[in-house]
């Protein structure tokens, strides 16, 4: 199979791995919620409601709108601003 597939081929290994996983019920090869894993939470409702405190106010600051909606992650809000084109350079 590596003949044919090269690098894009399971190992060996993998391949016993997945089979046991499969045997022991596993039925999806999606990943599993785990604790200290991100929970997605920018959801059309923190989107709006993030648009309309910056179309009223322009000047206003991630802190004043993380305290307005309640959002303890400043990073959700930064996130939400950086895809909508509100800030015009980044923090990282």
């Amino acid at each position: 199979m590596t003949v044919q597939h090269g690098d894009a081929c399971l190992s060996l290994q993998q391949v016993y791995e997945w089979t046991r996983k499969f045997m022991n019920g596993i039925r999806s090869v999606t990943d599993s919620l785990r604790p200290g894993q991100a929970h997605p939470v920018v959801t059309p409702e923190v989107i709006a409601a993030v648009e309309a405190i910056v179309k009223e106010n322009r000047r206003v600051t991630v802190n004043e709108i993380a305290a307005h909606l309640g959002v303890i992650d400043q990073h959700i809000i930064t996130s939400v601003m950086k895809n909508k084109k509100y800030l015009r350079f980044s923090f990282d």
